[in-house]
């Protein structure tokens, strides 16, 4: 018999945590996990952590509206708690990336102007001195908490705030007051988006906005109370932290780990057994490439049954059921290879969901064949953030596609300004999670919301079309509108979907098409380090350093090759007529401080690229 729902559906998002304690109590709410240890938070235990944290806030000063940041390297629950604790006090939290740098702090901090900021930071305390360095120059920050004790005298320890029992008894009552007061469209967060085009924006969203963005993606998650769901992607981002509101508001057990612990035997995974997690693609690329990598290594009979295993994939589709012969050869492979697979990944997956950025067809079906389903989903920040997703459901996903547009969210193809092929146009959507604006950016706001009857729809940028197949329709994204390359033959090139095709190859890390204006396509390519390497050796060819490595007339002709045979998916002017080989890494962040290539959400950040490779890209076309 199904549990009685005690408590209406939630208005605010601190509502959440009470709603997990009246309906789904859980012990383990909340897991911290460090080296092999946990740390668990009962549903109470948060709930107490967030109101010791409101009252010591209130003590210190902290009013409705001002602007509470937080930094952590890592997923942790006392997060959890001071997200709580910010919003039932009519706070504003400003989540941001511990991997930025001083002046990106500087500029944000400033603009937002933030009051006290609250750090989960590494071993070498990385984070703090980065803020540290900016405080001079940030006249707003007056505080800096740090979540772990420190033996820096210097540090302030965030349980300095707590205040004592009698202040929490005496000051309950006013705390509950200022709850009550809070207002579903009142301002929830200011989410700053990664700045591929220029400086960061202040995206703000109300509670309403999230909430009822979380609300419609319930039905779509594979996770019920007591499940356990993995959590490493960044809680800043509003793709992990809409994730984790879901968690609490279906009771399940949120563990929170490091995305450098999670693969091999004494991995998190394999010691977690998840039910669920989310993740970006390239961590499934990168996942991909070790499977592929070790089934080069073995010999025999164990190499030719892992390989015809995985070409059993190749037809794989949402919804296929085998029969006959196929399905007799699916059964041996999976005895003897995808379960293996399975339980590398803990042996429980349910489901996983990728996002931020385009996921290779090679990767959801290969997945999805070998019994660990992958979903891929759609959205914005600025849209709180889901617009589209594939369900889980099979006759409700369709590969190439970011799926149905989730309820409470509508979406229009918008071809009235640009030329677009038939059915093509700029997607626009509106719900009730289009965020509020852009802070203090009225002007950039007015760019981005169109009203069209009546709503509020906002311009995404992305250039789409929707496609109907057995009677269900599908959003299907074919490029960035600021990202299409106009040859000078007048031809327009969408690059997203080449890329990404090209990413199925195990031997390229990223790449980047370039010939705007120019008579032809060409490709600035990373080589994956260890994917090359292996190739190398498996070819006699002495491995000395990569930037040596991809100047080797028979390394070129390998990847040459490679061009050639995914040119053939692509229209003569989409075909890729040069390249060259960067022996760089490209990363949100550079060790020596400089600008990184990609955003935190691993997006190609193409102004930088092309201003950096300038010359080498001139060569090309020389």
């Amino acid at each position: 018999m199904r549990k009685k729902i005690k408590m209406n559906k939630p208005t605010r998002l601190f509502d959440l945590i009470e709603y997990q304690r009246d309906n789904f109590p859980q012990q383990r709410a909340f897991v911290f996990r460090h080296e092999g240890h946990e740390t668990p938070y009962s549903t109470q235990d948060i709930i107490t952590l967030a109101e010791k944290i409101s009252i010591g806030l209130l003590q210190a000063g902290v009013q409705p509206d001002d602007k509470i940041a937080t930094v952590i390297v890592k997923n942790r629950p006392e997060w959890v708690a001071l997200d709580i604790a910010l919003l039932q006090i009519g706070a504003v939290h400003v989540p941001v990336y511990p991997t930025i740098s001083s002046s990106d702090y500087t500029f944000i901090f400033n603009q937002a102007e933030v009051k006290m900021c609250f750090i989960g930071d590494d071993s070498t305390q990385t984070v703090y001195k980065k803020i540290q360095a900016a405080q001079k120059d940030i006249l707003s920050l007056k505080k800096i908490f740090l979540f772990d004790i420190t033996a820096n005298p210097n540090t302030t320890h965030y349980s300095e705030l707590f205040p004592d029992n009698s202040t929490i008894e005496k000051e309950r009552s006013r705390l509950e007051r200022i709850k009550k007061n809070i207002r579903p469209d009142d301002l929830a967060t200011i989410i700053y988006t990664s700045g591929t085009t220029g400086e960061p924006k202040g995206v703000m969203l109300s509670h309403r906005n999230i909430l009822s963005n979380m609300l419609s993606i319930i039905p779509v998650i594979p996770i019920e109370a007591g499940l356990r769901g993995l959590s490493f992607l960044p809680l800043n981002h509003i793709f992990e932290r809409i994730v984790t509101y879901a968690y609490t508001y279906v009771g399940a057990n949120v563990i929170y780990v490091g995305v450098d612990n999670l693969g091999g035997d004494n991995g998190d995974l394999k010691a977690v057994q998840p039910h669920f997690f989310t993740a970006v693609p390239r961590l499934l690329e990168k996942v991909y490439e070790r499977i592929y990598n070790r089934g080069l290594e073995l010999t025999g009979i164990k190499k030719r049954l892992f390989f015809w295993s995985l070409s059993l994939t190749d037809d794989y589709y949402y919804g296929i059921k085998y029969t006959g012969f196929r399905k007799i050869q699916m059964q041996i492979a999976d005895k003897l290879i995808f379960s293996k697979w399975r339980e590398a990944l803990g042996g429980h997956i349910r489901g996983i969901v990728v996002g931020a950025s385009p996921c290779p067809l090679k990767i959801l079906k290969t997945f999805s064949a070998a019994g660990v389903p992958v979903r891929e989903g759609y959205g914005l920040t600025e849209m709180s953030p889901g617009i589209s997703f594939n369900y889980f459901e099979d006759n409700a996903a369709l590969l190439g596609t970011v799926g149905r547009v989730i309820n409470n969210v509508e979406v229009r193809i918008d071809s009235s300004d640009g030329n677009y092929a038939t059915g093509e146009g700029e997607i626009l959507a509106t719900g009730e999670n289009v965020m509020i604006g852009y802070f203090k950016k009225p002007e950039e706001t007015a760019k981005i919301i169109r009203y069209i009857d009546g709503k509020r729809w906002l311009c995404t940028g992305d250039i789409g079309k929707l496609e109907t197949k057995n009677g269900t329709t599908f959003l299907h994204i074919t490029d960035r509108k600021k990202e299409l390359l106009k040859t000078s033959n007048g031809k327009y090139v969408a690059p997203a979907p080449i890329e990404n095709k090209l990413r199925e190859s195990f031997m390229i890390e990223q790449i980047m098409l370039v010939g705007d204006n120019q008579k032809f396509v060409s490709a600035l390519i990373v080589p994956a380090v260890e994917a090359l390497q292996k190739w190398c050796i498996e070819n006699g060819i002495t491995w000395t350093r990569i930037n040596e490595i991809v100047n080797n007339p028979t390394v070129q002709k390998k990847y040459n090759d490679i061009i050639q045979k995914y040119n053939n998916f692509f229209g003569h002017t989409e075909q890729i007529k040069a390249f060259k080989l960067i022996p760089d890494s490209w990363e949100p962040t550079k060790t020596d401080g400089s600008v990184g290539e990609l955003t935190p959400t691993m997006k190609l950040k193409r102004r930088v690229i092309l201003e950096k490779y300038k010359g080498v890209i001139d060569e090309m076309y020389r």
